[in-house]
């Protein structure tokens, strides 16, 4: 079993902000810090500092910290173009030297596209499906050889495929409702389903068997220390921490 903290610094947090946070995390013994990949703040509030990027945060904590796993929950198909995903994830992996886990989802906040002027279709699992097509295409291209695809939403043609993840394969989450969908695209890769946050939740633990529970509390098995690890964290860590 791993515990890992989740947080959403696009409510206000810097790049020291969550440095301070992911160091709190490595140090109170958790194994993992993931964020949101949001660019926009939700709910009434002070919006300072303003947002930080996520891939680029996880590529600065990829050298500023030495164990703890890294990544996002989740990345959302609609701003991040596969292609580039999967060279500035490959990137990080290799800058952390293999701690990197890639959330993939198929975005939700309306109000943040509209802000920052980013397409957001009603449709949008064909193109998170082809997203995940390309990145996983990419990086399991052998070296030597080039990757094309042809979808409705987007054509390569005969792209490098490099660089390559120092992990083989990149840990992979879905973040969705659990739909049958989902479940298929995941099933297809061999990758886990995140079902969503609640405001509530203060870590992911997640199982053996690669299940997320959302709140120690709710999960069968969670050990007391952990859950007491948890409360020092948010202690800790602060406000930003869900």
């Amino acid at each position: 079993m791993e515990v890992c903290i989740f947080t959403e610094p696009q409510q206000g947090a810097s790049y020291d902000d969550q440095l301070a946070q992911a160091s709190a995390t490595e140090r109170l013994g958790f194994d993992g810090w993931f964020r949101s990949d949001h660019f926009l703040r939700m709910g009434a509030g002070d919006p300072l500092p303003g947002p930080t990027d996520a891939w680029t945060t996880l590529a600065g904590l990829a050298r500023d910290t030495n164990r703890i796993r890294l990544g996002t929950l989740v990345s959302s198909a609609t701003f991040r173009h596969p292609s580039l995903l999967a060279i500035q994830v490959a990137q990080v992996d290799a800058m952390s030297r293999g701690r990197v886990e890639l959330g993939l989802g198929t975005g939700w906040f309306a109000e943040e596209h509209e802000a920052y002027g980013i397409p957001f279709p009603a449709k949008r699992f064909g193109l998170f499906e082809e997203q995940l097509e390309i990145v996983t295409g990419l990086w399991s291209t052998p070296v030597g050889e080039t990757f094309d695809f042809a979808g409705e939403h987007y054509r390569l043609e005969g792209a490098p495929a490099l660089p390559k993840p120092v992990q083989s394969p990149v840990p992979l989450i879905i973040g969705g409702g659990g739909c049958a969908r989902d479940i298929d695209v995941g099933e297809r890769v061999g990758i886990g389903i995140d079902r969503g946050q609640s405001p509530l939740v203060v870590g992911v633990v997640r199982g053996d068997d690669g299940r997320q529970c959302h709140r120690g509390a709710q999960c069968r098995g969670v050990a007391s220390d952990l859950l007491a690890r948890t409360a020092d964290a948010v202690e800790c860590l602060g406000d930003h921490v869900l």
